[in-house]
């Protein structure tokens, strides 16, 4: 498939990358950048050469969020389709069965923060700066907040969106927000290795952990419980589950089937 707003690749590690590569504009999402990634996550969910997902941002910046300039003449109806397209690539990130991470440099900006916290897991570079900072300009991130304060919680996601300001690397590690703060110079190297050890997982183990957690993440408690109880029950009958015991027991590396 070919893009003009981004760039994915596919290594023979398993791991796919989707960079995206507006550099001139800080990698800032318009409609054809939001439709191509949405497009492109659900490729490489497909393609069984995919095991894990790295979302990088081509130059100095992740992504500054979204291009307001798009905002002009439009109805209400169509501003409403508008932003949904922004934010479909956040939402489907959590319904995709490959785990993605976040390659953070720079600044992430608004629905760059969003698409930051709506990963599963992001590594970021030491001097990178995460904000939700639509307030500034008189709109908001009501969007990006939402899988925001599910990293953060309540008080931290208020504080980000009405306040506005960056947040350094290692503060929103400190909060949740990311996982590992590196050098900048190392970021793309950790990254990748990163990513390339969780493709040697099981891949239908991490199918299962990832969508089972995010489906039982709003249940009740107990409900909860139950549903992982049942995941895992269903996970335990695979063929991944029992090559994975017979290589243990065996002191060798298992041979992964995907099933």
């Amino acid at each position: 498939m070919e893009y003009e707003n981004i760039a994915v690749s596919v290594g023979d590690d398993f791991v796919a990358e989707i960079t995206l590569n507006r550099p001139a504009q800080l990698n800032t999402f318009t409609p054809g950048l939001a439709v191509e990634l949405d497009r492109a996550l659900w490729e490489v969910e497909a393609d069984d050469r995919v095991r894990v997902v790295l979302i990088k941002g081509e130059g100095k910046a992740f992504c500054a969020g979204i291009d307001v300039s798009h905002i002009e003449g439009k109805s209400i109806q169509e501003l409403r389709a508008w932003i949904e397209c922004m934010e479909a690539p956040l939402v489907s990130i959590s319904r995709m069965g490959k785990p993605v991470i976040a390659q953070v440099q720079g600044v992430a900006a608004a629905n760059g923060a969003g698409l930051v916290a709506a990963a599963d897991l992001a590594i970021v570079g030491a001097k990178a700066r995460i904000g939700l900072t639509a307030i500034n300009v008189g709109l908001n991130c009501i969007g990006p907040v939402i899988p925001v304060s599910k990293s953060v919680g309540r008080k931290k996601a208020l504080e980000m969106l009405f306040f506005g300001e960056f947040v350094p690397a290692e503060e929103a590690a400190r909060m949740g927000l990311v996982n590992r703060v590196v050098p900048d110079e190392e970021l793309a190297g950790e990254a990748r290795s990163w990513a390339r050890t969780l493709a040697a997982k099981s891949p239908v183990a991490m199918r299962i952990a990832k969508k089972s957690f995010y489906s039982a993440a709003d249940c009740d408690y107990y409900k909860a419980f139950e549903f992982m109880n049942e995941a895992f029950t269903r996970l335990c009958a695979t063929e991944d589950a029992k090559e994975g015991v017979s290589a243990f027991r065996e002191k060798r590396q298992p041979l992964w089937q995907g099933k």
